[in-house]
């Protein structure tokens, strides 16, 4: 068997910290509560305990609740399908797969059981093996509901970030500007736009190559995102040139932020595979006060005016109008 084999096998064994590795036990008899856990703790499992209906319903209303449920269907209060009905109204993401324990054999009781949102039950008394087999059924469905996620956010990422730096993309951080807009005029609070262009960057690409160049935009992305709030957006809005929005910032704020932004581009040679390569960049910014009105494209003509202006002023500098 090879490796990849292995792995794919493991996988599907239980782990404390995936999301399927917890289990949710709930059941008033106190003997089979504590066969159960002993049964699945040898297996892998982290276990978790409700002595009756009403107290497993508020262990599911934590964060992150176990995805693995074997619900007892006979309890005191909220019994098992009243649970299963509970959990499923609300439709929770993620998935939390139901195993219903039940001394019922009738076939209308097992109906009645999975139309009420279990996805699998086991007559009790049940064997050790079977139960442990229809665990796992329940943690490969689980397992694919995360593989499915993850996919799905990786999918947005990309959508929405760019490929080289991990930053937004253009589309992505202009219609942040533009939501960043709508708040501010809803709260009469200030909006400034920073403009940012790498000096002489073709100079760097000619001279080194795109891998290099490539380097270079990584290197300077993080350096700004190091530079500014944790709630200030930075987005690459083409080729070498950035943008970054600033919530609630002033004009002498606005130029504080980008001469610190400024000042950690130049402070140290960007270290490629071959060579230290001294990078500076031109910053325009622009400011929209609380009372005013302005589209972001108004902004942009604005920030991109006064990036001409520190261009033309000798570049390495910041120009604010």
């Amino acid at each position: 068997m090879s490796t990849g084999q292995l792995t794919t096998l493991h996988s599907l064994e239980p782990a404390g910290d995936s999301p399927s590795g917890h289990v949710l036990i709930a059941d008033d008899d106190a003997m089979f509560r504590r066969i159960l856990q002993t049964w699945l703790e040898s297996w892998g499992y982290r276990v978790i305990i409700a002595k009756d209906g009403a107290q497993a319903w508020s262990i599911l209303q934590h964060e992150h609740p176990p995805e693995l449920l074997i619900l007892d269907w006979v309890m005191p209060g909220i019994d098992g399908t009243e649970l299963c009905r509970r959990i499923r109204e609300r439709q929770r993401s993620p998935y939390q797969y139901i195993l219903l324990a039940t001394g019922k054999d009738d076939k209308r009781d097992v109906v009645m059981g999975l139309e009420a949102g279990a996805d699998d039950y086991l007559t009790k008394p049940f064997d050790r093996n079977e139960l442990r087999a229809r665990l796992r059924v329940g943690r490969r469905i689980l397992t694919l509901q995360q593989d499915l996620i993850n996919a799905r956010d990786e999918l947005r990422f990309q959508a929405t970030h760019d490929v080289l730096t991990g930053i937004w993309n253009r589309g992505a951080v202009l219609d942040l500007l533009h939501r960043e807009l709508e708040r501010a005029a809803r709260a009469k609070t200030s909006t400034s736009v920073l403009m940012l262009d790498l000096d002489h960057f073709k100079k760097i690409n000619d001279t080194f190559g795109h891998l290099t160049g490539d380097v270079v935009l990584r290197e300077v992305a993080n350096r700004i995102v190091h530079s500014v709030r944790s709630y200030d957006l930075v987005g690459r809005y083409g080729g070498e040139e950035f943008l970054v929005v600033l919530p609630a910032c002033n004009e002498v704020e606005v130029e504080q932020s980008a001469n610190r932004i400024r000042l950690a581009i130049a402070s140290a040679p960007i270290l490629t595979a071959s060579s230290e390569i001294p990078v500076t960049a031109s910053i325009g910014a622009t400011v929209l006060a609380g009372a005013a009105a302005a589209s972001e494209k108004e902004m942009l003509l604005a920030a991109d005016k006064a990036l001409y202006e520190a261009k033309n002023g000798g570049r390495n500098r910041v120009s604010v109008v």
